[in-house]
């Protein structure tokens, strides 16, 4: 490898060269212990619970790293239920006909994040996929339906996947180049929050909950800029959480619910945007 390759000239070798030196070694005694391995090249190491700071920064770096270099600069999240089915598809996670109902029910909401990720990428596609980049958290439900509306138009889209025991494995709509798997869920949370410039936030579970919640204390607190964060499904939502209520008990400030607009269709979602930003 040219050193000029990986970030100018040095002087030094770079890693990789020793690395290739290290597979060249002489089988001995030696060479085959734990401990000669190159401390980079070693996973016994890199996952000991000591080197937790090492990883927590090697999350951050990889995925930050990836997206400057393809030059993306502002994103639009979509949050929401991985359960929610495509339309006409079956409600694969109902528990029983109640649950069954209301997620095929619920399926227009994938059908509306679809044409809202649509949107966001026609409007990106004009600043050659440098702002307005859809990112979802890369699995089923919501997440699929995001990515699948920007393949839709031929956009490049992020996947902020997660390592959990059911449920998240890479839709086929991420652009592979993009797609990212975690461990730590307050790394992904950083990179969904670092460059979103919208946040639409679809009906959902606990997870859902959790990344809109956190999205309005950053803001509230004034740890993040104003963005549009955009709550999909006003019927959904109405019942699902009340502000107005937290208002009148002293628990958020008058005003506080302001910071959410609700919405039941693509096109709104996407007028609010184009309004904030004066696209």
């Amino acid at each position: 490898m040219n050193p000029m390759e990986k970030g100018g000239w040095t002087p030094l070798p770079h890693s990789d060269r020793d690395l290739q030196h290290a597979k060249s070694a002489p089988e001995t005694p030696q060479t085959r212990s734990p401990t000669y391995r190159l401390a980079y090249n070693d996973e016994d190491f890199l996952t000991r619970r000591e080197l937790r700071p090492v990883r927590l920064q090697l999350e951050l770096l990889k995925a930050d790293m990836v997206l400057a270099e393809r030059g993306i600069v502002s994103t639009v999240i979509l949050f929401g239920g991985a359960r929610i089915p495509a339309p006409g598809s079956d409600a694969w996670a109902a528990k029983n006909e109640t649950q069954r109902k209301n997620l095929i029910a619920n399926s227009r909401y994938y059908e509306e994040a679809r044409k809202f990720a649509q949107l966001c990428s026609r409007e990106s596609a004009s600043t050659g996929y440098h702002e307005f980049v859809v990112v979802t958290g890369g699995g089923p439900g919501v997440m699929e339906a995001g990515n699948r509306g920007a393949a839709d138009v031929g956009a490049p889209s992020i996947g902020l996947n997660i390592v959990l025991p059911h449920e998240q494995a890479p839709n086929i709509y991420v652009t592979p180049e993009l797609c990212f798997d975690f461990h730590y869920f307050a790394i992904r949370k950083m990179h969904f929050i670092m460059r979103a410039k919208a946040v639409a936030v679809f009906p959902g579970g606990f997870g859902t909950m959790d990344e809109f919640f956190e999205t309005l204390t950053l803001i509230q607190t004034g740890r993040m800029e104003r963005v549009p964060v955009i709550l999909f499904g006003t019927s959904f939502w109405n019942r699902a959480i009340d502000l107005n209520f937290l208002a009148e008990q002293g628990t958020i400030s008058p005003g506080d619910q302001d910071i959410i607009s609700f919405v039941d269709t693509a096109e709104d979602a996407w007028g609010i945007i184009k309004t904030f930003y004066g696209l």
